[in-house]
């Protein structure tokens, strides 16, 4: 560690992290309907890319509250970016060794370890680092991942718009850059202690037998489902749903979510402090699931309206639900955070696999499917309203 770095230098890396746990998530999406065009595969089939990415994440995140501790923070940080790298360099090449939808499923579970792993230990390093207005760095930390998702689809559009979309190995070689580059600052940076040294950490059959942890729990899988429901289709919709070619549904589906998540997370970065969050989560619930039926509607204009309401609908959900946790668990450990990262993987997970499913139910028609999509945000409601009511009494 150089002397000349401090806890600024941590938060940045940890920024960087977020924009390679979007690379991670996002660049595959974007060529969905291209794998279906070059390896002559449905929909319904497509939507295991997305399954096995977050099924994978949700099973690192079960391990990683075993080994994380052990190993270190600075460890965990370095192999998950590693796996990132790795992840995505095979994405370009297995397809050409294997038969291509083995090699792609099998090159997103090796990125997929890596995403586990930032998604369980980014958020704790922040936390640990000296700073104020903790709810304030946790969303803006978040916000960083909207950012790369932006950053992944505007720059791999103009890619795709300069050399063609066939090129798009070259891309994913390119991407794998990122992770390399924050691994060797990982490195360097300054690490300090996830929780008070003086506060022991709750174990996982402790946090098991807390109401409210089972609660957090549900808020996680609704904040995850809510989010990627839309955001893993936003191009596809756009493309088959909203009649527009590739370049423009990648403009108007996740470029719009992407953008519009990410200022809600540094909106509420700055207000932090005059929002109560429970009550804002509850209205960003009920403005994800107007969005969801706006989106449905299948007109191109609606349709992009829908997409930017959404993303900035579920902003501050997964962030929001970090921190209601930290404050509500405040000796939770990694054991939690790894417990709350797996609940949002399994969020991730069923979102997009619900959509993806229904959509092959519906013909191939994805606008029915984000009709009934709204159960996510719904669940989310109550779910609220259950915590309230653990507050009370805890």
């Amino acid at each position: 560690m150089s002397s000349k770095l401090t806890s600024n230098h941590t938060i940045l890396a940890c920024f960087l992290g977020y924009i390679v746990q979007a690379i991670v998530n996002n660049f595959a999406p974007l060529l969905f309907l291209t794998f279906q065009s070059d390896y002559g595969v449905s929909l319904e089939k497509i939507a295991l890319l997305t399954t096995v990415n977050f099924s994978v994440q949700l099973i690192t995140d079960a391990a990683s509250a075993k080994f994380v501790d052990k190993i270190g923070y600075r460890a965990a940080a370095v192999l998950a970016h590693g796996l990132a790298a790795a992840g995505l360099i095979l994405m370009a090449v297995l397809p050409d060794i294997l038969p291509p939808f083995a090699g792609l499923l099998l090159a997103s579970a090796v990125y997929a370890v890596g995403g586990g792993l930032l998604e369980v230990i980014i958020s704790p390093i922040v936390e640990s680092c000296p700073s104020q207005r903790k709810e304030a760095a946790m969303s803006l930390l978040h916000s960083f991942y909207c950012w790369g998702h932006l950053a992944v689809v505007l720059l791999s559009t103009l890619f795709f718009a300069l050399r063609g979309v066939q090129n798009w190995k070259v891309l994913a070689v390119c991407w794998a850059a990122v992770p390399v580059l924050n691994l060797l600052f990982f490195l360097r940076v300054p690490m300090y202690a996830p929780t008070d040294a003086e506060t022991p950490t709750m174990r996982l059959g402790e946090l098991f037998r807390l109401k409210i942890f089972w609660v957090l729990m549900l808020l996680m899988v609704c904040a995850g489902a809510s989010e990627q429901a839309l955001s893993q289709w936003a191009s596809a919709f756009a493309e088959s749903a909203l009649h527009v070619s590739k370049t423009v549904g990648d403009l108007v589906g996740p470029c719009t979510f992407a953008l519009c998540m990410g200022a809600a997370r540094a909106l509420y970065a700055k207000l932090s402090d005059r929002l109560p969050l429970t009550r804002y989560m509850t209205l960003c619930g009920v403005l994800c699931i107007a969005s969801y039926l706006i989106a449905a509607t299948g007109q191109p204009v609606l349709g992009m309206i829908g997409c930017g309401l959404c993303g900035f609908s579920v902003g501050v959900l997964w962030p929001g639900t970090f921190s209601t946790a930290a404050k509500a668990l405040s000796a939770g450990g990694t054991a939690m955070y790894a417990m709350l990262a797996l609940a949002g993987d399994v969020g991730c997970s069923a979102g997009p696999t619900f959509v993806g499913t229904l959509a092959g139910v519906f013909d191939e028609d994805l606008r029915p499917a984000l009709v009934c999509a709204v159960i996510f945000p719904l669940l989310l409601i109550a779910g609220l309203r259950l915590y309230k009511a653990a507050v009370k009494e805890k």
